[in-house]
């Protein structure tokens, strides 16, 4: 997807305590640097990704597996979480029920930062 930029992969991820997750490509405001998905997270956070040793592609599958499953406060997403990662999943779209990766980021610079 990181060549073609655009469109999803559906089921691409599988954690057994929530499921299948997809993975779209996504957007990103230039100016605001707010979006969602994987051009969102390669563009604003991929430096930071890159700077702990890891490539977008592999750190998000490590962090999906291996994280620390909770629910944001509103229970809209789910939070997927060690010491330094963090990988948040959309749980709905457009009303529909699909899970999806909304964002993923280095939080060791700021561990304690809001759990939405």
């Amino acid at each position: 997807m990181l060549k073609v930029q655009k469109g999803e992969c559906t089921k691409a991820l599988f954690r057994e305590d929530i499921g299948y997750i997809d993975i779209v490509w996504g957007e990103n405001e230039p100016e605001t640097n707010r979006g969602f998905g994987l051009k969102h997270i390669y563009e604003k956070h991929g430096n930071s990704i890159k700077a702990l040793g890891f490539e977008i592609e592999d750190f998000i599958p490590i962090v999906v597996q291996f994280g620390e499953l909770s629910l944001t406060k509103t229970g809209e997403e789910y939070l997927l979480e060690s010491n330094y990662f963090r990988v948040v999943i959309e749980r709905k779209a457009f009303g529909f029920d699909k899970q999806w990766i909304l964002t993923a980021f280095d939080i060791s610079k700021n561990p304690h930062q809001n759990k939405q």
